[in-house]
């Protein structure tokens, strides 16, 4: 006998309530809460168990034979191609590129059925998208449609190699409760979608909406689900897209690749740091040159401040790219440490390209930054940085210092400034470079050797 239940579940942190309210008091939106019915079946039965357990030395690996896709960066990324039966969700900000990116790969891609499912775009949209992509050389199988049950048939009737759903807030499952783009049907929607790429070995690519504050619509039920999630990001008044992943089961996450927009489509970007350093220039006070990692990838960015006395009587603080709560911290280490009073300053701090930076290695670039535009002078030519700043002024060493060191060697630059490390696990590094490395324990030395 069916039973009926209603829960509530915050549309934002998938948080379930009993009751409907007004604020989440998990992620603390409003009006995110949402009413869900649950229908439970009794199931009665003395032999539930149906698989017993095995022990680990009698399983064998399932087969994780990897599709190598056309773009080498998308192929780095994902681990080295792109594994079978796995699901992937790609989130992004309408207009940024999801479509474009997943069409032009899998049409580059030779002798494989590819059954692109759209549920926003009617065909002759598609087909004129795909129109400067260039000609494909996969079967390439367009489908509008907004049903599960009709879209599980296509798969069935196509027998496709990849199969992408755009958008899965645009697909619905009639049998389910919950409208079209609630969390309910999003979820069971994927779901049954995992359920087609692991039975069928097949690997599904699933778009996803982004909330306004950037987070995937529905992120916590989707998360868990998926094998990879990869956020498509950028400034639109860059010519650039990144393609970040966050989470990868059948590879190293984060990891990092950057593409550039051209009329032709998507361009990958090689050499990051050189792309990204075109517009530095060196004799400019208030710009630094950051020495950072995403996933096992190194790459330099310039980090820009400015200090102005504040005409008001509260002081503004704003960052691009950069946390402003840690900017908050860093301007508070400088208060306490160099004694630099900046209670009256205006102070802007930017990460130029419109990049998000996680590395807390950055720290040492935007002190040395803000130091730099405070004082007004020009930090020494070709000094990288790379380093945290702890609470204490003190500055804590980075991960993979080899690699950063590697590359800003491989740029051009002369200096690097890190934090001091322990002399016996440093030697145990062996790398060619001609770099000078200078290695300072707090902010008080930094500030000698940027200035004195």
């Amino acid at each position: 006998m069916a039973k009926v239940t209603k829960i509530y579940i915050c549309s934002n942190c998938g948080t379930r309530y009993s009751k409907w309210l007004g604020k989440c008091s998990n992620c603390g939106e409003w009006n995110t809460i949402e009413e869900q019915i649950i229908n439970k079946t009794d199931v009665k039965s003395n032999n539930l168990l149906t698989i017993s357990p095995k022990l680990i030395q009698e399983i064998n690996y399932d087969n994780f034979e990897r599709i190598s896709l056309p773009s080498d960066e998308l192929n780095r990324i994902l681990g080295g191609g792109l594994t079978r039966g796995s699901i992937i969700l790609l989130a992004g900000e309408p207009g940024i590129g999801k479509t474009t990116l997943l069409m032009q790969e899998l049409m580059k891609i030779k002798d494989f059925t590819v059954l692109y499912v759209s549920g926003e775009e009617s065909l002759g949209q598609l087909k004129y998208r795909s129109e400067r992509l260039g000609r494909p050389n996969s079967q390439f199988y367009l489908f509008h449609e907004l049903s599960l049950p009709i879209i599980i048939q296509a798969i069935e009737e196509v027998v496709p190699d990849f199969v992408v759903i755009d958008s899965i807030q645009s697909i619905s499952d009639p049998n389910l409760s919950g409208f079209t783009g609630s969390l309910q049907q999003i979820r069971e929607c994927t779901s049954r979608l995992q359920e087609i790429a692991k039975v069928k070995n097949i690997p599904i690519f699933i778009i996803g909406h982004i909330t306004k504050e950037g987070y995937i619509a529905g992120p916590k039920a989707l998360e868990h689900i998926v094998d990879t999630v990869m956020h498509f990001e950028g400034d639109k008044n860059y010519g650039y897209r990144v393609l970040r992943v966050i989470k990868n089961r059948f590879g190293p996450a984060p990891e990092l690749a950057i593409f550039e927009m051209t009329q032709d489509g998507l361009k990958e970007i090689n050499n990051i740091s050189e792309y990204l350093l075109e517009t530095y220039k060196p004799d400019t006070p208030g710009s630094s040159i950051a020495v950072l990692m995403e996933g096992n990838r190194p790459i330099l960015v310039e980090v820009q401040a400015l200090v102005s006395y504040s005409p008001y009587g509260t002081p503004q603080r704003s960052s691009i790219g950069y946390d402003p709560h840690r900017l908050g911290m860093i301007l508070a280490v400088l208060e306490k440490r160099l004694d630099l009073r900046v209670n009256n300053r205006d102070i802007f701090v930017n990460v130029t390209g419109g990049l998000r930076i996680y590395d807390p290695a950055i720290d040492s670039a935007v002190v040395a930054a803000i130091l730099s535009s405070f004082n007004d002078k020009t930090l020494p030519h070709l000094l990288a940085l790379s380093a945290e700043i702890g609470l204490n002024g003190e500055l804590r060493s980075v991960s993979q210092l080899q690699k950063r060191i590697q590359e800003a060697s491989k740029l051009g630059f002369k200096q690097l400034i890190t934090a001091n490390i322990k002399e016996k696990s440093f030697k145990n590094e062996s790398f060619n470079s001609s770099i000078n490395l200078k290695f300072i324990n707090n902010i008080s030395e930094l500030a000698q050797v940027l200035f004195f």
